[in-house]
């Protein structure tokens, strides 16, 4: 096809490149099955216990009754919970049907 970049502001490299042609090539690639999965684990305890329950950042602190600003720093490390909620990570960790029938 030919869709070349053509701005002088662009380096020599990049205004060679068919954009349009990596497109396909890598689409051309996933579908042969070439494409890679990356798993990502969590980056700390809290978050990996909300994707083991399957609830939202939004549900999961409303279930715990703290606010969504509170989980999302407990999730990247900048504050920890409190004894309380460490017990009600636990349940939710280990028993987590049970905690989200109390969430309900």
């Amino acid at each position: 096809m030919g869709n070349k970049l053509v701005d002088e502001g662009v380096s020599q490299p990049e205004a060679e490149r068919d954009l349009w042609q990596e497109v396909v090539d890598a689409a051309t690639e996933i579908k042969a099955g070439g494409g890679k999965r990356t798993l990502v684990a969590p980056r700390s305890e809290v978050a990996r216990i909300r994707l083991k329950s399957g609830l939202s950042q939004a549900d999961f602190a409303a279930a715990l009754g703290v606010s969504e600003q509170t989980l999302a720093q407990w999730e990247q490390g900048g504050a920890a919970p409190s004894g309380a909620a460490k017990t009600l990570l636990r349940i939710a960790d280990r028993h987590p049907q049970v905690f989200l029938e109390a969430a309900a």
